[in-house]
């Protein structure tokens, strides 16, 4: 089987994020009030927002993976797991950054560039496509 790259900017390529985020969504379950993504047609990296029902927030990029916000807190907490951690295991990872410890830190990761385009990463991200469609 051939390997199929997105081509960077399209509509597809914007989408993509979406079916791994709709399963983090899922994973949270009733801890997320809502969520959106961001638009990257001005050249940034693709994003997200989960609002939670606490109050806080969940961010996500395809840079640094997943950070929690709280309001009023000067720093936020990346959680561990890389800038694709699998979903079911986001809610833990949630837990140990909101708890201070586990893999969290308040420094921010760099696990990829949003101009590297044919490094892997979409690919990862179209299996969760394959997985919602199958």
């Amino acid at each position: 089987m051939a390997v199929r790259h997105v081509e960077p900017f399209t509509d597809e390529w914007r989408r993509q994020p979406g079916f791994y985020l709709r399963r983090v969504v899922e994973a949270l379950g009733d801890a997320v009030d809502d969520w959106s993504e961001e638009d990257p047609s001005g050249g940034g990296p693709r994003s997200a927002t989960l609002r939670l029902t606490d109050g806080t927030r969940l961010q996500w990029d395809e840079e640094s993976g997943w950070r929690h916000l709280c309001p009023g807190a000067a720093v936020a907490r990346y959680l561990c797991g890389g800038v694709l951690p699998r979903p079911e295991r986001v809610p833990g990872a949630l837990a140990d950054a909101r708890a201070g410890g586990g893999g969290s830190t308040a420094w921010r990761p760099c696990y990829r560039s949003h101009r590297h385009q044919r490094d892997g990463f979409d690919l990862a991200l179209a299996d969760y496509a394959t997985l919602q469609t199958a």
